[in-house]
């Protein structure tokens, strides 16, 4: 989708061409007078004294051919007070009503807000959102006919950093979202690892993928226990993005990347088992942000680790009770091969060590006990790190994609103890999300590390199924505001005389 930005009066807004125009009006919109009485002004005075344009976020009015006004579609949509959550809140609910084929060009005006980076974002990443249309094995489906955005401010150059910034959000999200939406054979890790050299082609991108042989070389025995039962081959991505001097420590991002998931030996019951080919949502969110990071280029270095296989039950596939041993020296007993997301991740957190990082985060559709426990409101975060949870929780209310800080006392490791092993890889039903956390941090070492999972926020079921494109908006504003603590001074102490 093409986002364009313009500084427009209320008098230049009239003569907009477009095919369509969606006005953002707050509730408590002063009354125009004198020169700023336009077209526009009287239509959206008049209908809200008729009662036909009602106070509250997402109330809308469909008005066809308003007289003085050059667009043939106008939708007046109210934002309430017109904070970035309502903004967004609305652009969604309004968009329904712009699906029609003939709404090539869109006029998206806001410059009846005050101007502001959060709510250009979030009026742009709204309307990506709300027109997304999945086609990849779907032919009969009508791509979006929208091209065009116009995003209408009062002054463009007030808001710049901000549309750059939604720019490279809508394309981190859809790629996100592309990739976990497709089917399990259309997304093998092989084609991920495609999906990766495609970016490796973008400025300060570089990617390298490894195969069965270079894992084992690697001694990643958990990784390679999961994907043992798979005829096909495991892929361990490597991409990095250099926007920063080499010496500067990087971020080192690592995303699940199961891209089928049927439990393994602990096979999933079959109803909705379908939906298993989006747990590699971690992995697409560490793909689309390194597709945000090309489009915005900071100042910063990321690496980004995406361990990707099957997880399925032939007559090679790991069995319950098996011992394996990570590539940490740890061993692990496999007591239940549904659990298998940690496994392969462990491994790679112990290679994102090699970085020595200023942060990992880890990402992963991992829990279903974290879908019980957040719903599908916050993404869940673990931490021992109080300032890397304080930089994604605040990263996260800033994008619109929050996340929730949970417990990670050395209580709710006890359970994980084996008789067998170093560690079981479960520890029953209470508090799964939380020791399967625990589990990871066995990995971690004296690492700043956070694990972010995602099961409740990646994916829709429902009428509505589909991916979500999260935590990408969340990674991005938490790496920006890395990158922006890098450009700041640096405190030096005074000597004393």
């Amino acid at each position: 989708m093409d986002f364009e930005l313009k500084s427009l009066s209320p008098e230049q807004s009239v003569d907009l061409a477009v095919d369509a125009l969606l006005v953002l009006v707050p509730d408590n919109l002063p009354k125009a007078q004198g020169k700023a009485l336009t077209a526009l002004s009287e239509l959206i005075e008049d209908a809200a004294q008729r009662g036909d344009l009602e106070t509250g976020v997402g109330k809308c009015l469909s008005c066809y051919r308003p007289a003085g006004l050059k667009a043939a579609r106008v939708l007046l949509a109210r934002v309430g007070d017109g904070s970035p959550a309502a903004v967004r809140k609305t652009v969604v609910a309004a968009m329904s009503s712009l699906k029609a084929p003939q709404v090539r060009k869109l006029g998206l005006l806001l410059n009846l807000l005050a101007d502001s980076d959060a709510t250009v974002q979030a009026a742009m990443t709204g309307c990506a959102d709300a027109s997304y249309v999945y086609t990849h094995s779907k032919p009969s489906a009508k791509a979006r006919p929208l091209h065009k955005v116009v995003v209408g401010v009062g002054k463009a150059e007030a808001v710049r950093t901000g549309f750059q910034q939604g720019k490279g959000l809508v394309a981190g999200v859809e790629l996100a979202k592309e990739w976990a939406n497709r089917p399990g054979n259309m997304a093998t890790p092989s084609l991920l690892a495609e999906a990766a050299r495609k970016l490796g082609r973008l400025p300060n991108i570089k990617t390298e993928v490894m195969g069965p042989k270079e894992v084992a070389a690697l001694k990643m025995g958990a990784f390679m226990a999961v994907a043992q039962g798979s005829a096909e081959p495991l892929r361990f991505i490597v991409l990095r993005y250099n926007g920063a001097p080499r010496t500067e420590a990087p971020v080192v991002l690592v995303g699940k990347g199961i891209t089928f998931d049927t439990g393994g030996i602990s096979i999933k019951p079959a109803a909705e088992m379908d939906e298993m080919k989006f747990d590699m949502g971690g992995a697409a969110s560490v793909l689309g942000t390194f597709a945000a990071l090309a489009e915005l280029q900071p100042t910063i270095n990321v690496v980004g680790l995406i361990p990707s296989c099957e997880n399925m039950p032939d007559g090679m596939a790991v069995k319950p009770g098996d011992v394996v041993t990570s590539m940490s020296g740890q061993t692990i007993e496999i007591l239940n091969t549904d659990a298998e997301g940690r496994l392969i991740l462990c491994d790679a957190l112990t290679y994102a060590a090699r970085f020595k990082p200023r942060a990992v985060v880890d990402i992963a559709t991992l829990t279903g006990a974290c879908v019980i426990a957040l719903g599908a409101v916050r993404s869940g975060l673990f931490s021992a790190d109080d300032a890397l949870a304080q930089a994604l929780q605040t990263a996260g209310e800033a994008a619109l994609d929050p996340c929730w800080r949970m417990p990670l006392d050395d209580e709710y490791a006890e359970g994980l103890k084996s008789n067998f092993a170093d560690m079981g890889n479960v520890a029953g039903r209470a508090a799964g999300a939380v020791t399967a956390a625990k589990f990871l941090q066995k990995f971690t070492g004296e690492l700043a590390w956070a694990h972010l999972d995602i099961a409740s926020t990646a994916w829709k079921s429902g009428a509505a199924k589909g991916a979500t494109g999260r935590p990408v908006p969340l990674l991005v504003h938490y790496l920006l505001g890395q990158a922006e603590q890098a450009k700041a001074p640096k405190k030096t102490a005074r000597r004393k005389a």
